[in-house]
């Protein structure tokens, strides 16, 4: 009988019954525009392919062209993918909770144009690379002492992982994708 009255009570308030006809249609035009504005923005931001866990992803923004040009042509383009390294790794919760919290302060810093010129892991990001590089290298952390390691973080000595950044418009020695011929054939 409450569930009854409950669902009732919820039907009332989607069908906007209590108030005048005039309203209810401009409530749900706005509704209705409101939810196709979302399904364009999803679509012109790809937003699907955050689902997946492919490289290609990442250069949905155009800043991260340089770090996806030199992954793919640096040695963990050939063994590991942008989320072995930068997600959370043993916990799918914890993966993916970081991975929707991550993208969303990055989406409102690019939508905002509030990026820096050099691109840094911020503290939460850094110390989950860190412990991947752990994870993956773990052998070579035995040779090296662990309150040395325990401070310094991988990048601090191994600068080339993905290139020398100098800022967002310049990465000398960045071997960048080739792209695809412009124009059309009858005017090559």
């Amino acid at each position: 009988m409450l569930l009854l009255k409950m669902f009732a009570r919820i039907g009332s308030i989607l069908t906007l019954r209590r108030l005048p006809h005039f309203w209810r249609v401009a409530i749900y035009i706005c509704v209705g525009i409101a939810i196709g504005l979302a399904v364009v923005v999803a679509r012109i931001a790809n937003a699907m392919s955050y689902l997946s866990e492919a490289p290609e992803t990442c250069i949905n923004c155009h800043v991260m062209t340089d770090a996806y040009a030199t992954w793919q042509r640096g040695s963990h383009g050939r063994v590991a993918v942008c989320v072995d390294c930068h997600l959370p790794q043993g916990n799918i919760v914890a993966k993916y909770a970081f991975k929707a919290m991550d993208g969303a302060k990055d989406s409102y810093v690019f939508a905002m144009r509030g990026e820096s010129q050099v691109l840094q892991l911020s503290e939460t990001a850094g110390s989950v690379v860190q412990s991947n590089c752990q994870r993956c290298h773990g052998e070579l952390f035995s040779m090296i002492r662990m309150a040395e390691s325990s401070q310094r973080k991988c990048w601090d000595c191994h600068t080339n992982i993905h290139g020398e950044v100098h800022s967002l418009s310049s990465s000398p020695r960045v071997l960048r994708p080739q792209l695809p011929d412009a124009g059309l054939e009858w005017m090559k």
